[in-house]
C-alpha cells in the first residue's frame, strides 16, 4: 500500500492540477499538506518582513477554502511550519513514505527546496502546471525561447497556439493515512483585518471569473486596463492567478469559449496577450535561471546603490511627488495596485530616486497580494533595462502619466486624504 505526500505550492486549487491529479492516482494514501516557510517569517536583506499581513490573510483565506474542497472529497489540508526539509524529515518518520508529489517552481528558492529533498533521499514527482502554453509544445526548445517578448508572441501566433487544454478536479481522492491525529487540522495564523476588494480561494476566484465573463467585461479589457480606481477596469484575475486559486489553461479556454459565442474582438485578444506575456517572464527562467536574480540582470551593469532615508520615503508614500505617493499609500493600504501603478512606481523608484531595483522587487514581494514570483522579476528587470529588452530600461515621464491617467487628481484625493 502506497502512502504519499502531496505538497500544495502555488497551485491552491483542485481544478486543473495534474500533479495533484497524479497522485492522487498512485497513491493508496494521501496526506495533503501546506508548508508556511521559516524562510518568509524573516526579514529581507532591507529590513522589512518578506511576507505582510495582506498577503497572509489572502493566503489563509485561500487555504481555508482549499480545505473545505478537500473535506467534500473526504480528505484534508495540513498546514505545517517550518524548513521543508525538516517538515518532511519530520513526515517521513511518522508515515514511511518518501514520496512527495508537488508543483514545479522554476525560481531558484523553489528549485533549491527540491534539490535539496531529493539529495536527502526523498522522491519528488514535480509537475509543470502554471502556464497557459505547455512548454513542450512551444515551437522552439523552452531554453532556446527568443529572448524578445514580440519575437517570442510571434512563433506562438504563428504556430496558432493558443493554450494548452486543463484536466478535470479529481472526482475522489485516496483516503488520509490512519496515523494522522497528531497533525494539525486547523488554520495555522489568525485572520488579520485588511481593507478588503478581494477573498481567496478558488472557490471565490470561479465566482469572479463566472461574473467577469457573464457581464462581458473582455469586451472593453484594451480600453481601460489602465484605469486605476475600481474593480471593473482590468480583469482582476491576478490575486488568485498568483496562488494558484485558478489556472491560466482554464482562463484561457473559457475566454476561447468566450469568443465563439460572443465573436473576438481587441478586448478578448488584449486578455490573451496578457496571459501570454505571464507565459513569457515563467519561460525565461528555464532560459535564464539564476541570472534573473543578479544585481545586474541581464546587463553589464549593476543595480543604483540602497539607501535607506530614500527607500523609506518611497514605500511609505512620503516621496512628496503626490501621484507617487498615492499609489504607495494604495499598495501598503491594500496588498494591490493596478499594473499601469506598478509601472510608474517603479519607473519613479528607480529612475528619479536613483533607488535599487531588487529593494524595489523586494517592497512588493512583501506588500502585494499577487505577488507572483515570475512576473515580479520580470516586470521589475524590464522597468530596470536589466532583462531581455534590448531597448535598455522604461524610465516614465511622471507629469505624463499624471495627465494621462489622473487629470483631474480623483485617484490622489482617494489616497492622499
Amino acid at each position: 500500500m502506497t502512502t504519499a505526500i502531496y505538497w500544495f505550492r502555488s497551485d491552491l486549487r483542485l481544478i486543473d492540477c495534474p500533479a495533484f491529479r497524479q497522485a492522487c492516482k498512485d497513491a493508496d494514501f494521501l496526506l495533503p499538506i501546506y508548508i508556511h516557510q521559516a524562510s518568509l517569517e524573516k526579514e529581507t536583506a532591507w529590513g522589512f518582513l518578506r511576507m505582510n499581513e495582506h498577503r497572509k490573510a489572502f493566503l489563509q483565506e485561500s487555504l481555508d477554502d482549499l480545505r473545505m474542497q478537500l473535506r467534500d472529497l473526504g480528505s484534508d489540508l495540513f498546514e505545517m511550519r517550518g524548513d521543508p526539509l525538516e517538515v518532511f524529515q519530520d513526515l517521513r518518520t511518522q508515515f514511511d513514505t518518501n514520496r512527495i508529489y508537488c508543483e514545479q517552481i522554476e525560481a531558484p528558492e523553489e528549485l533549491d527546496q527540491i534539490a535539496l529533498l531529493s539529495k536527502t533521499g526523498f522522491e519528488l514527482n514535480s509537475v509543470w502546471q502554471s502556464s497557459m502554453l505547455d512548454p513542450q509544445a512551444l515551437p522552439f526548445k523552452v531554453e532556446e525561447m527568443p529572448d524578445v517578448f514580440t519575437q517570442f508572441r510571434q512563433q506562438i501566433e504563428k504556430h496558432q497556439l493558443r493554450f494548452a487544454d486543463p484536466v478535470d478536479a479529481p472526482s475522489s481522492i485516496p483516503p488520509l493515512p490512519s496515523n494522522r491525529e497528531a497533525l494539525c487540522q486547523g488554520s495555522s495564523c489568525d485572520m488579520l483585518s485588511r481593507k478588503k476588494s478581494f477573498l481567496g480561494g478558488e472557490s471565490r476566484a470561479l465566482l469572479h471569473i463566472e461574473q467577469y465573463f457573464d457581464r462581458r467585461l473582455p469586451d472593453t479589457y484594451k480600453q481601460t486596463r489602465n484605469g486605476l480606481t475600481g474593480m471593473d477596469y482590468s480583469s482582476k484575475f491576478s490575486p488568485w492567478l498568483a496562488l494558484g486559486c485558478c489556472s491560466a489553461r482554464s482562463l484561457a479556454k473559457k475566454l476561447t469559449e468566450y469568443e465563439l459565442q460572443y465573436g473576438a474582438n481587441d478586448g478578448t485578444y488584449w486578455l490573451w496577450f496578457e496571459l501570454l506575456w505571464r507565459d513569457y517572464f515563467r519561460f525565461l527562467h528555464f532560459k535564464y535561471g539564476n541570472k534573473l536574480y543578479r544585481s545586474r540582470g541581464l546587463s553589464a551593469e549593476s543595480s543604483n546603490p540602497f539607501i535607506e532615508t530614500k527607500f523609506k520615503q518611497w514605500a511609505s508614500g512620503h516621496t512628496g511627488q503626490s501621484f507617487i505617493d498615492a499609489g504607495m499609500r494604495e499598495l501598503h493600504t491594500t496588498g494591490y495596485l493596478s499594473n499601469r501603478m506598478r509601472q510608474i512606481v517603479a519607473s519613479y523608484w528607480i529612475y528619479n530616486m536613483q533607488g535599487d531595483w531588487q529593494a524595489g522587487a523586494a517592497w512588493f514581494e512583501s506588500q502585494l497580494i499577487d505577488y507572483d514570483v515570475y512576473s515580479n522579476q520580470g516586470n521589475w528587470l524590464y522597468i530596470a533595462g536589466k532583462g531581455t529588452d534590448p531597448r535598455g530600461g522604461r524610465p516614465m515621464n511622471l507629469f505624463k502619466q499624471t495627465q494621462d491617467h489622473d487629470p483631474d487628481g480623483a485617484y490622489q484625493k482617494i489616497w492622499l486624504r
